[in-house]
């Protein structure tokens, strides 16, 4: 029996960016190897599909939906699929997230408020489709994937990222508090330097080539090496898992050290 055995996970961010492992999809994948069944949920149904498709092909149940999180209708309606598939919601996962860099004479307000808008504004929509659900049920289990960016200075000038998953993190505080006797838990995990898909579509920018922006990011940890998908994905499991059910409001960096350290730029 695994840790989540049938327990129904939504993931919303459960694609990848680009080949490879991203964050929603390992956590998807991970939860239905601990026994979940797996609504993987992306804005390319594509994406979703494939990672339904990894956790099928392993013998495990999973449904690929499509849905903006921007856009509150088609929240609801992938919670409702869910729902009709499966009967319950037992973990919503938060994974979807965008950098935009630039200060602020740099970003117009229709730039800003997108950032917001995906970062924080997708908790915002999915919390509120799924708790009533969950209290319904008299139990669920939230992680929002925030970043070590909403707590530390990274090196990168992405400061609507900065804001977004500075408030991602009290908003899962406020989730926590508000609904602890309700048998809800909220937590966060806050990634540091890990190496996804992601930093090559959105990071890689930032630096003279691939290669300098591995190598500084590797210096930036303590452990002289980024993280893994995989790294997020089993801290994900064990904070939706009854092993975690005293752990609440919770901000965890999953960071190999470097949110304890005065070296923090990229």
């Amino acid at each position: 029996m695994g840790r989540l055995q049938d327990k129904v996970a939504l993931v919303f961010g459960a694609g990848s960016s680009g080949p490879g492992w991203g964050n929603g999809k390992a956590a998807a994948v991970a939860y239905a190897r601990e026994g979940a069944r797996v609504v993987a949920i992306d804005m390319s149904g594509e994406a979703a599909q494939e990672t339904a498709g990894i956790i099928e092909g392993e013998g495990h149940q999973a449904i690929a939906l499509h849905a903006d999180v921007t856009d509150t209708a088609s929240v609801d309606a992938s919670v409702e699929r869910a729902l009709a598939a499966f009967g319950r919601i037992d973990i919503l996962h938060n994974n979807v997230g965008i950098t935009v860099m630039g200060g602020p004479p740099d970003l117009d307000e229709a730039t800003w408020n997108r950032s917001l808008d995906i970062n924080v504004g997708s908790v915002y929509r999915t919390t509120r489709a799924v708790i009533p659900h969950m209290l319904q049920q008299g139990a669920g289990a939230i992680i929002n994937i925030s970043s070590l960016a909403a707590i530390r200075w990274g090196g990168y000038p992405y400061f609507a990222y900065y804001a977004a998953k500075a408030a991602v993190n009290q908003a899962t505080v406020a989730l926590a508090l508000q609904y602890a006797r309700q048998g809800i838990r909220a937590n966060a995990i806050l990634p540091g330097a890990i190496d996804t898909p992601l930093i090559y579509r959105e990071i890689s920018g930032q630096y003279a080539s691939v290669e300098e922006m591995r190598a500084a990011r590797n210096r930036a940890v303590p452990t002289g090496k980024m993280g893994t998908a995989w790294d997020i994905a089993n801290a994900a499991v064990f904070l939706a898992s009854d092993e975690a059910a005293f752990i609440n409001g919770v901000c965890l960096p999953v960071d190999g050290g470097q949110s304890c350290s005065l070296g923090m730029g990229s």
